[in-house]
């Protein structure tokens, strides 16, 4: 009956999520986030959801909570977690169309927070839509947490939910995203990897010198340099001691998990466009790497002329920004110590190290009931879907967990290659589709779980 009500509904599905990508919401430059909220209330409370604006304090984005009080089921509650905030639009200049234009091509609708995460949201609200416009009720509570702050690292999401704890209270979180690979097949994630962010940088003189001065004056970045060359080997394993201390092995059930997720190793090399992976890794060392290992990446390095043709300076200063991703039992603060102490102990006591956020990975175990039902309604809605014991990417799963006491699974409407925080953002339209009609069948379980 519910599924019915999406495919009779679904044009007024599409055009929603057009308005809600029409309207910006870039946390990183503060646009439109109070807009963005406001519309998001308009439409929930449209559907028949109780919505309401959260607020913590002044200056921090806002964030949405929506609620349906079940009839027939008042003692379980399942809680969606999603965001309304995108990743800011530039380069401009790559985009076919305008960022937030919501353009449709085909099976496709562009712009920026189309697939990340304004058409995953969109698919929960039409989902406890389409119960209450048949039934008149849900089969379990529903709550909805819609936040401001996810793209810039949910900076103050355990406020919120330190602050409504109890309003939050739930049974079971779906988060805010999933992936659905290129058979079309949802990757159910029970988990993800945490984050340690940093900022290495060195001032070595008051000012830019002619680079004649290089025999004289140390240069600051190749002292970057220096000091990043200790941290990793080529192979990507980190070199500071103690990183994986506290890290548990994979169970023979996650290995075996492991394997049989899906990983087309020559399509994937094709859509980025390179040759080999780090370590050369083959076969289930991917896999493994992408679920269970942590990083050290460069995210970005400043120093110097870096405008066209020549500029023969001696730069005065340099910074480094490095994201550590995190596997389970690795605290970011205890992280960030043995960083520190780590480039002390090799001589770099010189470089200042600076935090910039921390976050600790979650995982839910594959023995929860609640991945059985997910699992059974992704598998009637798609034909076939795959668990992966953790995404490869961040969020603040830990949080949820830690306040709430709630088994976190994330699945969604995402194709893994909708360029999302890129140019020409998509969102699939079938992929839609399907996803509200699985939310649909989710709900259903979980009630009956």
């Amino acid at each position: 009956m519910q599924e019915n009500y999406v495919d009779e509904n679904f044009s007024r599905l599409v055009s929603d999520l057009q308005k809600l990508i029409q309207q910006p919401s870039v946390s990183a430059k503060n646009l439109g986030l109070e807009e963005c909220s406001g519309l998001i209330v308009q439409m929930m409370r449209k559907s028949g959801i109780q919505a309401e604006i959260l607020r913590i304090k002044k200056g921090v984005p806002p964030a949405i909570y929506g609620e349906i009080k079940s009839k027939q089921n008042p003692g379980k509650t399942l809680l969606f977690y999603n965001h309304y905030d995108v990743q800011p639009e530039e380069p401009l200049e790559l985009w076919d169309d305008k960022p937030f234009s919501g353009k449709i091509k085909g099976n496709k609708i562009f712009g920026r927070g189309s697939a990340d995460d304004k058409g995953e949201l969109i698919t929960r609200i039409k989902a406890v839509e389409a119960f209450l416009k048949t039934t008149g009720d849900v089969p379990c509570n529903i709550k909805f947490f819609i936040e401001g702050e996810e793209e810039i690292g949910s900076v103050h999401i355990e406020n919120y939910l330190k602050k409504y704890q109890k309003k939050l209270s739930c049974d079971a979180v779906i988060w805010e995203f999933g992936y659905v690979d290129e058979k079309n097949r949802p990757i159910i994630g029970l988990g993800m990897k945490g984050l340690l962010y940093v900022e290495l940088s060195k001032i070595e003189s008051i000012r830019d010198a002619h680079s004649s001065l290089a025999v004289l004056i140390e240069n600051p970045a190749w002292r970057l340099v220096e000091a990043l060359k200790t941290l990793r080997d080529v192979d990507g394993r980190i070199l500071i001691k103690d990183w994986y201390k506290e890290v548990d092995a994979f169970t023979k059930e996650d290995l075996k998990m492991i394997a049989s997720e899906p990983f087309d190793e020559n399509s994937f090399k094709k859509e980025y466009g390179i040759r080999k992976f780090v370590g050369n890794k083959k076969g289930i060392a991917i896999k493994k790497a992408l679920v269970g290992e942590p990083t050290c990446n460069i995210a970005g390095f400043t120093s110097g002329y870096e405008g066209p043709g020549a500029k023969t300076v001696l730069p005065s200063k340099a910074l480094v920004k490095i994201d550590f991703r995190l596997i389970p039992k690795m605290d970011p603060q205890k992280q960030l110590l043995r960083l520190k102490k780590h480039l002390e102990e090799n001589g770099f006591d010189d470089i200042e190290v600076t935090m910039i956020h921390g976050e600790a990975a979650a995982r839910t175990r594959l023995s929860d009931p609640f991945v059985k039902t997910v699992k059974k309604a992704a598998d009637d809605s798609f034909g076939t879907s795959i668990i992966s014991v953790s995404s490869a990417g961040t969020g603040p799963m830990f949080s949820f967990v830690k306040f709430l006491n709630s088994p976190c699974i994330a699945i969604g409407s995402t194709f893994v290659f909708s360029r999302i925080h890129s140019p020409n953002e998509f969102a699939r339209i079938d992929l839609l589709r399907k996803t509200t009609k699985c939310m649909c069948k989710i709900i259903r379980n979980f009630a009956s779980q």
